[in-house]
């Protein structure tokens, strides 16, 4: 039986695609380059760093990518600060309720930045319920790579194989089973473009994995 869960953030817990999408696009149109739809699905799951990397290779911008990632969460702050409609994802809260409430361990492993981290567990009060929390800007590498769900497991302080992890992203799932880690693909319908055929399970409700079905949810998948 599972007793520890690794969630991701962004399209999981909480609807932040939207306000990603308007500042990327705001950076974008700061720094004069058009970037595809098919590009920016690609980056779904990985760090801002990691992403403006990418496009400073790909368009052989003359910025840091430093320089990008602080005009992107310049934008993604205000946008933050001034979106009063923002809502945690449907049925997630009375699935972290569920789990915590049954005695498991939940560890947040994000590629968003922990101050992004800090800001939404502050406006929905979401540190009473988790161990603890992992941002993969903090880290080497960014997803697809494992480490952030190897050290998200070690925070949890349990065998990988007593965790799960849920995700919505193509890079997110790959860095799990990289991880060697269980994967539950939710597929969000804030999350376009995604692959998720590595997982696996996938889902479209939370209600499909509450804590009493983890068990069936398990033995099906073996």
């Amino acid at each position: 039986m599972f007793k520890a869960v690794l969630f991701d953030m962004d399209g999981v817990i909480v609807d932040t695609e939207p306000l990603h999408h308007s500042a990327y696009h705001q950076m974008f149109n700061d720094v004069n380059i058009e970037v595809p739809d098919d590009l920016y699905a690609s980056f779904t799951g990985q760090s801002t760093l990691t992403i403006c990397k990418e496009l400073v290779a790909h368009f052989k911008l003359p910025l840091s990518p430093h320089t990008l990632v602080a005009i992107k969460r310049d934008h993604f702050k205000v946008l933050f600060e001034n979106d009063k409609s923002l809502t945690l994802i449907d049925g997630v809260l009375d699935l972290i309720k569920d789990y915590h409430n049954n005695g498991m361990t939940l560890v947040l492993a994000s590629s968003a930045s922990m101050d992004n981290i800090k800001r939404i567990f502050k406006r929905f009060d979401l540190d009473q319920y988790f161990k603890a929390k992992i941002s993969g800007a903090d880290l080497e590498a960014s997803k697809p790579h494992p480490e952030i769900f190897i050290k998200a497991a070690e925070l949890s302080e349990y065998k990988k194989e007593d965790c799960f992890v849920i995700e919505d992203s193509t890079n997110g799932i790959a860095a799990a089973k990289a991880a060697h880690i269980f994967c539950v693909a939710f597929k969000s319908p804030h999350s376009e473009g995604q692959d998720y055929s590595k997982a696996d399970t996938i889902i479209e409700r939370f209600s499909e994995i509450t804590y009493a079905k983890l068990s069936d949810l398990l033995s099906a998948a073996n």
